[in-house]
């Protein structure tokens, strides 16, 4: 069931960093310093961060009959939990084009200057794969972007069968993805991201853009070659990360609601396995 959010721009502490002269120069250090990142992780990777457990999951209002039961060796272990296979749902039409993950939906249209506006800055897709002919096959098509925050399951997945094309890594800062800093940075630019170009049989070409954001060091991705809907293909560390998927032109039709929302600048909440568009 699509459901939509709106965006919340009330979170003080983001609001600080990117929004007041102090807050950046304290921020500039912290989003170019991969170091400070990779501390922060090595910390929640440790026995003693199981301490933030407990609150993380009454503040956020987690159901954790969800996932899996197991002793967690670490905060970081409990924020890459698994989902108990029971409770996954997946569209099994082949024609169904899946939610990836659990996350925020928003659509945007690739115009045929392969740009399209995200929180009032507008982006190419050269801009955001670094690859001219890549981006050239999705003009006219969907950029589809999947916002995760931290109470969201950090997993993300396939959405049809198919193999592997071409796939790289792109360099760059740690910036939260969170819809307050938009405005002052051209997010989806700077943040490290993967790039995985996919061949699938019901869809077309695909690509998969996983972002990283602040304080997450890393974007796990697997070592997959061929692959059916519903394998998983990959998971972030701890944060706010986004998945955005391309679609050629003419391969789908997306809900109506969730397109609606979209135009009005809502989010649409999604569930992993959730049908959010149809093949043509």
């Amino acid at each position: 069931m699509v459901r939509k959010v709106v965006n919340n721009n009330s979170n003080k502490k983001l609001s600080f960093l990117y929004n007041t002269k102090i807050g950046r120069i304290i921020l500039k250090p912290l989003v170019s310093n991969k170091f400070i990142s990779s501390v922060i992780g090595f910390i929640l990777s440790k026995k003693i961060s199981c301490i933030a457990i407990k609150p993380f999951i009454k503040h956020n209002n987690i159901d954790m009959d969800y996932y899996e039961e197991k002793k967690y060796n670490s905060f970081n272990d409990f924020f890459t939990r698994k989902m108990k296979k029971e409770k996954i749902k997946i569209a099994n039409d082949k024609n169904d084009f899946i939610a990836p993950c659990d996350s925020k939906l928003m659509v945007y249209n690739i115009d045929d200057n392969s740009i399209f506006n995200i929180k009032n800055t507008l982006y190419t897709v050269n801009s955001l794969v670094k690859n001219k002919n890549i981006a050239k096959e999705f003009t006219g098509g969907y950029a589809l972007v999947f916002r995760l925050s931290p109470e969201d399951y950090h997993r993300y997945y396939f959405i049809d069968d198919g193999y592997v094309l071409k796939k790289y890594k792109i360099n760059g800062y740690f910036h939260s993805v969170n819809p307050i800093v938009y405005d002052k940075y051209e997010v989806f630019k700077e943040n490290a991201r993967e790039c995985t170009l996919l061949k699938t049989n019901n869809f077309e070409k695909l690509l998969y853009v996983e972002v990283g954001a602040l304080l997450v060091g890393k974007i796990n991705n697997y070592n997959i070659k061929k692959f059916n809907k519903g394998d998983e293909k990959g998971y972030f560390m701890f944060g706010g990360s986004t998945v955005i998927i391309l679609v050629k032109k003419d391969i789908i039709k997306v809900d109506s609601k969730i397109l609606k929302n979209s135009k009005l600048g809502y989010e649409s909440y999604v569930k992993f396995g959730e049908k959010i568009a149809k093949r043509l």
